[in-house]
């Protein structure tokens, strides 16, 4: 009942934040949690559940990002036309690139997945139909409502809030799921898994396939409020990097892990670059790396665990 109550409360939140505060930029900083939370969230099916730790994921957000303004900017439609086909191209390089690296393990597998990343990033910076370099810019201002083109963030954050429940619905309903005990098996030991009949590599990609299509659809989802990409902010390492610590600060493999590192990083992140003039002066960085260090010494399970263990504290006390 206690969990139960404690979901109605958040939830009651996150609708009503955007009431609660007027200063557009913390509404903008409510959008950029729940983007970032949706895309953490995507990524924990594969890296939480799995224990496959992508850090190439910034190839499935650049393919959404790039299918929502390719498809502005190539045929004049309006950039939420363009989203299936980035979620399309998405899948095809999850499966391209899936197959073949299932079958790396560890540290390897993740810098498989780097180097695919990479390399996605480097032909879209030479390829001129995308851009190149200079990357693809939405409309200047909205043709109509199908552009979904809004000064206020706050359409955004509830667009954002909508996407993210339908997304931690489906991870509820794969946690109960064959696909979720399947999951967690192979995170305990793919070796294990297999000499109890789960079939590995298939179940991998089925996992990385879901994973993909919504990192795809949080792609889309920021090139329609960002209206500019270009290789590096659609395929940037920095954005693996920033899902992976979302994840693994909030508990990967938990349902709202990746919800709870939203909520502290991204405003962290905000302050930051406000404070200090951007990314550019490398307080971001900073951020991260201490961020990684702290959850490797001191919290491998992330704030879910530190939770867990504070509430197990409280119920010996009580008793």
């Amino acid at each position: 009942m206690k969990q139960r109550g404690a979901l109605v409360v958040l939830g009651l939140l996150l609708l009503v934040w955007p009431l609660l505060v007027h200063d557009v930029f913390y509404q903008r900083i409510g959008a950029l949690v729940l983007l970032a939370a949706i895309s953490a969230s995507a990524w924990n099916i594969i890296g939480g559940y799995g224990g496959q730790v992508s850090v190439g994921h910034a190839m499935f957000f650049g393919a959404g990002a790039y299918g929502a303004l390719a498809a502005y900017t190539d045929l004049g439609w309006p950039p939420i036309a363009g989203v299936p086909f980035g979620i399309a191209a998405a899948l095809l390089i999850a499966v391209v690139v899936g197959l073949p690296t299932f079958r790396l393990q560890g540290h390897y597998f993740s810098m498989a997945t780097i180097a695919a990343a990479e390399l996605l990033r480097i032909v879209l910076s030479n390829w001129s139909v995308l851009g190149a370099s200079v990357g693809l810019m939405g409309p200047a201002r909205p043709r109509s409502l199908a552009d979904l083109s809004f000064r206020s963030p706050v359409p955004y954050y509830y667009i954002f809030l909508a996407v993210l429940a339908v997304l931690l619905a489906c991870t509820a309903l794969m946690e109960r799921s064959r696909l979720g005990f399947y999951l967690r098996a192979i995170r305990g030991g793919e070796r294990g898994a297999r000499s109890l009949g789960v079939p590995v590599v298939r179940t991998k990609l089925v996992a990385l396939l879901i994973s993909a299509g919504f990192t795809a659809l949080a792609g889309g989802l920021y090139a329609l409020m960002i209206g500019f990409i270009d290789p590096e902010s659609a395929f940037g390492l920095l954005i693996s990097v920033k899902i992976v610590i979302i994840a693994a600060l909030g508990g990967a493999g938990t349902l709202w892990g990746p919800l709870i590192g939203a909520a502290i990083l991204i405003p962290l992140e905000e302050g930051t670059n406000a404070a200090f003039g951007g990314g550019g002066t490398g307080a971001t960085y900073v951020v991260y790396g201490a961020i990684i260090v702290l959850i490797s010494r001191f919290l491998p399970g992330g704030i879910a665990e530190l939770w867990q263990w504070l509430t197990a504290r409280a119920r010996r006390h009580a008793s």
